[in-house]
């Protein structure tokens, strides 16, 4: 008799600040209907005590809101010993439409074995819409059209928990905005790839990401601080030259420059962290594949 082979393994996190209770139980719900595979999930209180922790779910209790990227952090090292070969983080207003969509991420790897994490197609679940920054590459038009990409949408991402801790994790002090661009170089560096699966939908409500208070600021300091960590130093001042004039274009019409711009200070005097630049290899894989690291 032929056995059947044994379901993938994959550890769920998913951070609440319970803000969000119906969309929170209906994240989790989709979370534990996922067929054919083995999960362990966890839910990180950042800052408080989850209210709503499912049967069978672990929780983790944060004293203050550590941001998004340490509480992902610390929710992959609470189930880092069940050895799990892969680490799905979850926005918890997602979902996930389909009880096979984590098998149909995982599916990806094998085909793709190159790549160490595996981005879905994220759309409005009302419009159906995807918005052009949920797609990881500078060509967004086409949402559907799958392919290698150099950074990610950090809110649903499904990575190799072996890179993904080769690698160090999330930067945890970027509190917020661009901790997938950090990330995705970093795995880039080990020789890896990102893919992006267009055909695979999950579901997130379009949200303006300037509804959080420090946005302006957050995201300038922080642009500043993934190229201080990770740029050869030749490449750093043309980064952000190129970000300058791209936010300035974006922005400029909001009123909050003058808040980009005291964020970009910040990012200059310091606070970036251990800097371990790509190798030059890495930047022209990086091209190649149509995104060069200086945009």
């Amino acid at each position: 008799m032929s056995r059947e082979a044994p379901k993938r393994t994959v550890d769920v996190v998913v951070l609440t600040m319970n803000d969000r209770d119906e969309e929170f139980r209906t994240a989790m719900s989709s979370v534990l209907a996922q067929e054919d595979v083995d999960l362990r999930v966890v839910i990180v209180g950042n800052g408080v005590e989850p209210d709503y922790v499912p049967d069978g779910v672990q929780s983790v209790t944060l004293a203050e809101n550590t941001g998004i990227p340490e509480g992902r952090n610390v929710g992959a090292d609470a189930l880092a010993a069940h050895g799990a070969e892969f680490v799905l983080f979850f926005d918890n207003d997602a979902v996930l439409p389909t009880p096979d969509t984590i098998s149909r991420l995982i599916a990806e790897f094998d085909r793709h074995p190159r790549a160490a994490y595996v981005q879905p197609r994220i759309a409005d679940p009302a419009t159906g819409q995807t918005l052009g920054r949920w797609v990881p590459r500078l060509r967004s038009g086409d949402a559907r059209r799958s392919g290698v990409v150099t950074v990610m949408a950090e809110g649903i991402v499904l990575v190799r928990r072996a890179d993904y801790e080769k690698v160090g994790g999330w930067p945890g002090h970027f509190f917020l905005f661009h901790e997938g661009v950090d990330l995705s170089w970093r795995l880039w560096d080990l020789g890896r790839v990102g893919w992006y699966a267009g055909d695979i939908e999950v579901h997130h409500p379009a949200t303006n990401p300037a509804r959080h208070k420090p946005f302006y600021r957050m995201v300038a300091r922080n642009r500043v601080w993934v190229a201080r960590r990770r740029l050869p130093a030749p490449l750093i001042p043309v980064y952000l030259a190129a970000w300058i004039l791209i936010s300035i274009w974006r922005f400029r019409s909001s009123g909050n420059l003058g808040v980009w711009f005291r964020g970009f200070a910040e990012g200059l005097r310091g606070g970036a962290g251990e800097r371990r630049a790509m190798s030059w290899r890495t930047v022209w894989r990086l091209t190649r594949a149509g995104r060069p690291p200086i945009v």
